[in-house]
């Protein structure tokens, strides 16, 4: 579940790199058909959320190495 997290949160902020220097919204261009409000894209969206939301217990993980 971490790792996917990980995945996720990676994708989303290589996505908000790529509308930052360029205003190129992969996601919606991939799944949106170029929009954001493609629904393919608002579910990516949704779960990159999720992920980010779950990644903040990785600030808290007594584990650290």
């Amino acid at each position: 579940m971490k790792k996917l997290a990980l995945i996720l949160v990676i994708i989303g902020a290589i996505n908000w790199l790529l509308i930052g220097l360029f205003q190129f919204d992969l996601v919606a261009a991939i799944f949106g058909g170029g929009s954001q409000e493609g629904t393919f894209a608002r579910i990516i969206y949704t779960l990159v959320g999720i992920a980010g939301i779950i990644s903040i217990s990785f600030l808290f993980d007594s584990n650290d190495r």
